[in-house]
């Protein structure tokens, strides 16, 4: 009988809605004070987590939501750092579904 590989489960902070993992984006919070973006998932420090949606990361920095989970004041230029990272993975998502015919594949 073959084992089912489990799936770690996330809660993103701002929705309250558990996704897979993979499907997530980790803020990073360190002992010095630091907030940054993590995409692998393995930065030092407290993480949180955010949907890969464009509508999250608007309402993470409508609501503040990582000054709240990392209690401390953070900067609007994070949150529209943040919001400019979330729309360049929900394009690449888009461009890795789109399939051409031969008929329109572009000239190369």
């Amino acid at each position: 009988m073959a084992k089912t590989k489990k799936i770690p489960l996330r809660k993103s902070v701002v929705s309250n809605q558990q996704f897979p993992k993979k499907e997530l984006l980790r803020i990073a919070f360190n002992k010095a004070g630091e907030i940054s973006i993590d995409p692998t998932g393995k930065a030092a420090g407290r993480g949180a987590y955010i949907a890969i949606k464009t509508d999250e990361a608007k309402q993470a920095k409508q609501k503040r939501v990582f000054d709240r989970v990392f209690q401390t004041q953070i900067a609007d230029s994070f949150y529209d750092e943040l919001a400019a990272y979330v729309l360049h993975l929900v394009e690449r998502q888009k461009l890795a579904t789109v399939t051409y015919s031969i008929d329109e594949a572009p000239e190369i």
